[in-house]
């Protein structure tokens, strides 16, 4: 797999590779709990952060994965992140992630993200399947992904404890015949 992976582009967004530098930006979606309220991680200081900024250099330098931070077209600001993890070569499959700030809620900057996301996924690194993983009340996300062409495949009961309790997980899958047309073009900004 590839150890750096270009910008994309789409109508509204601009993703790029997360940076050392964007630890605070991360800090800051990571440590909202309405962000956080459905995810894996939650993070309260610029220390604990350190743990989330190891997870994205790891990926790029195992090459199991990439993240993206994205902003508004023409603005720097970021707004969100999206990425792949797990990624296993041999079996040409990933995992979709994805979070926003909640002042961008609402107008479709995950889905238009995550479809560029899953374009690069299927074109450019030629994985075949993407899998999902979504926390049982996260019906946004459920939503989401079924608008983006995922498939539910099961629940997996009382699989992880979380705040003191147990929870379901969600498991979806797209694979690259079933993408949706605009999921196989991304624009990829040139270096």
């Amino acid at each position: 797999m590839r150890l750096s992976h270009p910008d994309l582009v789409t109508e509204r967004l601009h993703l790029r590779l997360i940076q050392p530098a964007d630890a605070d930006f991360i800090l800051q979606g990571l440590s909202d709990e309405r962000v956080t309220q459905y995810y894996a991680v939650h993070y309260h200081t610029p220390e604990a952060v350190q743990e989330q900024m190891r997870f994205y250099e790891n990926l790029l330098a195992q090459g199991t994965g990439a993240w993206w931070a994205f902003s508004l077209a023409g603005q720097q600001e970021l707004i969100g992140a999206c990425g792949l993890n797990s990624i296993a070569p041999e079996h040409r499959k990933g995992e979709i992630g994805f979070w926003l700030l909640p002042d961008y809620w609402g107008a479709g900057y995950v889905a238009e993200a995550a479809r560029a996301v899953l374009g690069y996924a299927f074109e450019q690194m030629q994985l075949n399947r993407i899998e999902a993983i979504v926390e049982d009340g996260n019906i946004q996300s459920e939503k989401l992904l079924e608008k983006l062409g995922f498939s539910f495949e099961g629940r997996l009961r009382e699989s992880e404890i979380k705040g003191g309790r147990y929870i379901d997980l969600l498991y979806y899958s797209i694979l690259r015949r079933e993408a949706l047309p605009e999921q196989k073009a991304p624009v990829i900004q040139p270096a």
